[in-house]
């Protein structure tokens, strides 16, 4: 039996104390942990020293290199073209990976989008492309990288070889009150995103009510944190700083939000998703190196649409397929006219959960019709009795919590609510 060379209360203490642990000794801490040596509990109490004392710019990037290299490395060197992705960190109402993924594709660029599944209030893109019939999430390495070739887009599921430090990490992050560390929340997400083996990155990273990181300067430190890791792992990173307060678009939910993904693809759909589609297309074709590409051109011509009707059929999707339809609706409506002054995010991603379309654990089902359409957004006027947005579910018993989550989620007033930027902010290295 070999000796260990490190301690993990040692490891500790110094994070205790707000000391910076040294590099082999961090390395150590990640690898024990994921071979079982170093327990929960002490994992846990190392988590919780970080969320208390941060942590150094060297020491986030060690760690995420330590997560990194406990699993595959992913590689797309052959490809014969640039490769790109974007992440987002969760909102309601966030479908942008669905149109984003196609059109930056149809310039040429391969696009390797490993997304996830849905949990409590934000929506998985998963969930989402599962609406489609016979659409499948899970692809091998081969077929992936097949169709990066062919087609340009993937949107699957992450393999489980991919950072299975930051797997077991983040389960017990989510039952010990550290969730919320900068620090844990950057190197989970980058070592996930740098052991996929794009050439660049950009991030699309949330703030407000409907998004993980309420405080706009909290969210602008993950940014800034994460982009720096991204830059000194060599991948060329970017990110810009939006806003969800508000839902994004008209539609919450699964095979909703699929429609509306088509709208925008078809050269249609609301003004918000589109604005900030193309946002981050500009972005991750400028760290392709076309800075000038014509996006907007790509969603009126039809190449955008092209791409997706492609990458749906890839994955043994029918593009032409119906949608599921719900059994149920319930329209809420003004009760009195005037100004739509707010419409908050989180009691309406809430809501939309209630309904069915998130899930609270991880091994529940989701209703792929379930969800909300909104009918208006802050800064329209309403009259009384006009529809505010439709409840859709399965099952009308649902509708109860769900109106219960929308109390107070909603103002009507006299006048307009002053606009606020959708992208608020570009962060780079």
């Amino acid at each position: 039996m070999s000796i260990e060379p490190f301690d993990a209360v040692d490891v500790i203490s110094i994070k205790r104390d707000g000391g910076a642990v040294p590099e082999d000794a961090l390395r150590w801490m990640v690898d024990a942990y994921t071979r079982g040596y170093v327990a929960d509990a002490q994992m846990a109490s190392f988590a919780m020293a970080i969320l208390l004392n941060g942590m150094q710019r060297d020491e986030i990037r060690v760690m995420t290199e330590a997560m990194i290299a406990s699993g595959e490395r992913m590689s797309f060197a052959g490809l014969g073209k640039k490769t790109v992705d974007k992440h987002s960190t969760g909102g309601v109402g966030d479908k942008i990976t669905l149109p984003l993924a196609p059109l930056v594709a149809s310039f040429g660029v391969a696009v390797p989008q490993l997304s996830g599944r849905g949990l409590g209030h934000t929506g998985g893109t998963l969930d989402k492309l599962e609406s489609i019939p016979g659409w499948r999430a899970a692809l091998t390495n081969d077929e992936l990288v097949a169709q990066l070739r062919g087609v340009g887009a993937v949107i699957c599921a992450a393999g489980s070889g991919l950072a299975p430090a930051d797997k077991k990490l983040y389960a017990l992050r989510d039952v010990t009150g550290t969730v919320e560390a900068i620090p844990l929340i950057a190197s989970s997400i980058m070592s996930k995103k740098i052991a996929e083996g794009t050439d660049s990155l950009v991030l699309d990273v949330k703030f407000g009510s409907g998004a993980f990181m309420k405080d706009v300067d909290r969210a602008r430190e993950l940014a800034r944190t994460m982009v720096a890791l991204g830059t000194d792992s060599g991948v060329a990173t970017t990110a810009l700083l939006t806003d969800m307060n508000t839902p994004l678009g008209l539609a919450i939910g699964n095979a909703n939000e699929v429609r509306e993904s088509v709208e925008v693809l078809a050269g249609g759909g609301p003004a918000d998703v589109v604005e900030l589609t193309v946002a981050l297309a500009r972005e991750m074709l400028a760290l392709a190196g076309q800075p000038d590409a014509d996006v907007e051109a790509a969603l009126r011509d039809g190449r955008a649409m092209d791409a997706w009707r492609e990458m749906i059929r890839a994955q043994d999707g029918d593009p032409d397929a119906a949608l599921p339809e719900p059994r149920e609706t319930h329209t809420v409506t003004a009760d009195a006219d005037g100004v739509v002054t707010r419409l908050e995010a989180l009691p309406f991603g809430v809501a939309a959960w209630r309904l069915g379309a998130g899930r609270a654990r991880a091994q529940d089902p989701v209703i792929h019709a379930a969800g909300i359409d909104l009918h208006v957004k802050p800064g329209d006027r309403v009259v009384a009795g006009q529809a505010l947005f439709t409840l859709l579910a399965d099952d009308e018993t649902r509708f109860a919590r769900a109106l219960d989550a929308l109390d107070d989620a909603w103002t009507i007033g006299a006048e307009a609510p002053p606009s606020s930027p959708l992208v608020l902010e570009r962060i780079t290295a």
